[in-house]
């Protein structure tokens, strides 16, 4: 197989550095649960004993404060997300929990003004409230800061887990290319010597691209890569490999991780050329949807009927790097359509 460069696991690398502390709090759930969280405590004020207010109105005045209170907390986070991206992470929590205990003391002025004699009947000094919902603000956010910073380690370990995992791929995919390009190499100087430096200047493109170091490129560019392999396996194939390429007058600008189309591509030629002694046709074509970009490349099924799927190494190296890249928006799928095996890679083009 074509190796995952020393860096290839870039996607996973790139989506580690871009993932940001606040980024789950603008997700449904979490606004949901936030919320949730704000009525448990409203109930929970409301059934507090030695009460001389209605248990239901206080009810009421303590969920619309702590509806207004998260609210605004998340809105101003959202505001300032651009210059607290630069902050780490702690520092993100302790500016959420100063915003956190300023709409406190925003939502209390706002009730005492809206029910003036009404509440000082219950709480005749303001300064007292003013302190208790301080404390209470101050508690929650404390459990709050607790469980962001538990979030935000198991977020790191996730990533880091799956780093780990695109290394030991990486490990397993390098020998085989080195051992299917060496083999044609060697057949190259024994039967046609003078195309041995095409293939060395092909072969010294695709190093470059996996020693390049961490990046992302050009769908074009990936492309270009795979026409250099199938430029280094039509030398050992000759007539039996017959390419043919489906592609837009332009290229769509996305990107991919460097070195994963090409994998699927080797594939095509292992599990389907190499098998077949008549050879046959590969062909890969690119096409455009509203926010998709569609990759796909198809070749003949080897005989029997069946396209054994072998170690599939590189198949699951470029599925789990475009997936990271694009946040799972992306994917590469594989199916049988009659005599054709088809691998088919979705790339959004607001990745």
């Amino acid at each position: 197989m074509m190796p995952v460069s020393n860096q290839a696991f870039i996607a996973v690398r790139k989506t580690d550095s871009s993932v940001r502390p606040l980024d789950p709090l603008w997700q449904p759930p979490a606004i949901i649960w936030t919320l949730l969280g704000g009525q448990g405590l409203a109930i929970v004020l409301a059934l507090a004993p030695g009460l001389t207010l209605d248990r239901m109105v206080y009810f009421g005045l303590a969920s619309f404060g702590a509806m207004w209170v998260c609210l605004l907390s998340l809105a101003m986070l959202y505001v300032l997300r651009v210059p607290l991206e630069r902050l780490r992470p702690v520092h993100i929590a302790l500016v959420a929990l100063v915003l956190l205990l300023l709409n406190t003391w925003l939502a209390a002025f706002t009730i005492t003004q809206l029910l003036g004699s009404a509440l000082s009947q219950t709480f005749p000094d303001v300064r007292t409230l003013l302190l208790q919902l301080t404390g209470i603000a101050l508690t929650v956010g404390v459990l709050g800061f607790a469980a962001f910073q538990s979030h935000w380690r198991a977020q790191k370990l996730a990533l880091h887990a799956k780093q780990s995992e695109l290394e030991a791929l990486q490990a397993r995919i390098r020998p085989h290319f080195l051992f299917n390009t060496l083999n044609t190499g060697a057949a190259l100087v024994h039967r046609r010597p003078e195309e041995v430096e095409r293939l060395l200047l092909d072969l010294a493109d695709l190093f470059r691209a996996a020693l390049a170091g961490p990046r992302d490129i050009s769908l074009e560019d990936e492309l270009a890569l795979a026409r250099r392999y199938l430029e280094i396996e039509s030398l050992r194939f000759g007539e039996r490999l017959r390419i043919e390429w489906k592609l837009p007058r332009e290229i769509p600008h996305v990107m991919v991780p460097a070195l994963s189309i090409q994998p699927l591509v080797e594939n095509a030629i292992r599990h389907g050329i190499e098998r077949r002694p008549e050879g046959g046709e590969i062909e890969i074509a690119v096409s455009t949807m509203p926010e998709t970009v569609i990759v796909r490349i198809i070749n003949p099924l080897a005989p029997g009927g069946e396209n054994r799927p072998g170690h599939q190494v590189g198949l699951n190296a470029s599925q789990v790097r475009i997936e990271a890249l694009t946040g799972g928006r992306g994917s590469v799928l594989t199916q049988q359509e009659g005599r054709r095996f088809i691998a088919t890679v979705r790339l959004p083009t607001n990745a």
